[in-house]
């Protein structure tokens, strides 16, 4: 703890922008996940009233429903564009320019929110939503790449970690601002709707005084000048020589200057392990069964006898047991090796959604069985907090290098706002059959997650970019002798 500490007083001028960063990105992301439930009475009422004012009549159940179906389904489409066109972006103009871009959409979108209830037309949150959901998809894919290429070796692991802290403080913040005693009222929802725009404004005009990452001026611009003096805004006083020559090294590791596109990294050989690792990785992040927990956990508490006016701070008090694990694992990770803790955090979720499933079967046998489905629901939590929820960024960032960052977080990226999606549509109907036994699914999902990452993917902590190559060679060039990488000295 002691050379965690010294470490992050020698590089204290980023911690600045590691809060800039979240607040502006991470936070809005987890945000509007949690903040949409909170709001959906009384965007479902506003509705209503314009439709009367517009046709002197009550809007038909269906037409409502599909209309507020439309505003949650249109966050996902715009979060899907965004993260498709985030590696054409960066590629283009950079991290930085890119967040600043996507910051003046957020403020759009939050302005959108914010005006619909005095303008009197609903059609003015479909826009916002969506910008909110280009914004959220192309933001948070910048920004975890943005933390990747800034962080100093000493650091890499708190640093990498920090992104999930700010999502899910952003989830507990939404949960917390949608309560009655907050903004969760008829008045205020349109504040609580825009109220992330602030936060986008701070990381609009701090941006500005904040350079582009080493990795890029150096490789793309081909300024090693402007790159030691990024480092050295960014980590303070020193030589750097040694991490700028690393970064060189991935250029010519494959000879690339400039980032992979989404088809070249697919066809590339020496690739193909790390995208199959990348891609499990991400779907089990979808299929954990957190989100079936989330949908469930009212249900278990009613069953418990706690009175449903209470429920919501019990939910609040979920979302600070996340916040809890994530802040932990943060802590931890830096000294911790990433695959034992992101398998044994799934191990101990699959024991939980066993005996989730047992205990909601035999809920009637015994007056303490659902406070005890309770308990197993709060350490589900804990424990996807502690894994899944915070090292699969962290993971991604390390097993990707400099040149197929961008193309990387297009896919899974991709795969998580469709995961959104599907999950959204296709779960309700899925637990209308089988009840509490859906979460046999995501229990064989994480068992068959776990089992195949267990033999491929190769531990990350203290390696450089080189070193995790070479690991993952052994299965890309499994039949090959040649085309092996350089191993370089450089340590992290």
């Amino acid at each position: 703890m002691a050379g965690f500490l010294s470490h992050l007083v020698q590089h204290w001028r980023i911690l600045p922008l590691i809060i800039v960063l979240g607040l502006g990105s991470g936070l809005p992301y987890g945000y509007h996940i949690s903040v949409v439930s909170s709001s959906s009475l009384f965007v479902k009422d506003f509705i209503n009233q314009t439709w009367i004012k517009r046709y002197g009549s009550a809007v038909p159940q269906e037409t409502i429903t599909l209309l507020w179906s439309t505003a949650i389904s249109l966050y996902s489409l715009g979060g899907l564009m965004g993260s498709l066109v985030s590696a054409y972006l960066s590629r283009r103009f950079g991290k930085r320019r890119s967040q600043i871009f996507s910051d003046l959409l957020g403020i759009t979108g939050s302005l959108c929110l914010c005006i619909s209830k005095i303008v009197g037309l609903y059609e003015t949150i479909f826009v916002g939503r969506f910008l909110y959901g280009f914004t959220a998809g192309l933001a948070i894919n910048i920004y975890v790449q943005y933390l990747g290429e800034i962080s100093p070796h000493n650091l890499r692991g708190f640093i990498n970690t920090s992104a999930p802290i700010f999502v899910t403080s952003g989830k507990l913040f939404g949960q917390l601002v949608g309560l009655r005693e907050v903004l969760g009222t008829a008045t205020l929802w349109p504040w609580m709707l825009s109220l992330c725009g602030f936060a986008q404004l701070l990381q609009l005009i701090v941006m500005n005084f904040y350079p582009e990452t080493p990795p890029y001026l150096i490789l793309v611009k081909k300024d090693q000048d402007r790159c030691i003096k990024a480092m050295r805004r960014i980590w303070g006083p020193g030589d750097y020589q040694s991490e700028m020559k690393e970064i060189l090294s991935v250029q010519e590791m494959y000879k690339k200057s400039k980032s992979m596109t989404v088809m070249e990294l697919v066809r590339d050989p020496s690739q193909r392990w790390q995208l199959y690792v990348l891609i499990v990785i991400t779907v089990t992040l979808q299929m954990s069964g957190i989100s079936a927990i989330f949908y469930y956990a009212r249900s278990i508490f009613l069953t418990a006898g706690l009175p449903p006016e209470k429920i919501p701070y019990i939910s609040l008090g979920m979302g600070s047991f996340e916040l809890m694990a994530v802040i932990l694992s943060s802590v931890t990770t830096g000294r911790c090796r990433r695959k034992v803790l992101l398998l044994g955090s799934y191990g101990c979720m699959a024991m939980m959604l066993a005996g989730l499933t047992v205990t909601l079967t035999l809920s009637g046998w015994a007056s303490w069985m659902p406070y005890f489905s309770a308990v197993l629901v709060f350490f589900f939590i804990f424990f996807y907090g502690l894994g899944p929820g915070t090292l699969t960024v962290a993971v991604i960032i390390e097993i990707s290098n400099h040149t197929s960052r961008a193309a990387v977080f297009v896919i899974i990226g991709g795969l998580n706002w469709i995961g959104l999606y599907v999950i959204g549509m296709v779960f309700p109907y899925v637990e209308a059959v089988l009840g509490h036994y859906c979460f046999l699914i995501f229990f064989g999902n994480l068992v068959a997650s776990g089992t195949f990452l267990f033999f491929f993917l190769p531990e990350t902590k203290g390696k450089t970019i080189q070193q995790i190559a070479t690991d993952f060679n052994r299965w890309n060039f499994k039949n090959k002798k040649c085309q092996q990488p350089i191993e370089f000295s450089t340590s992290l």
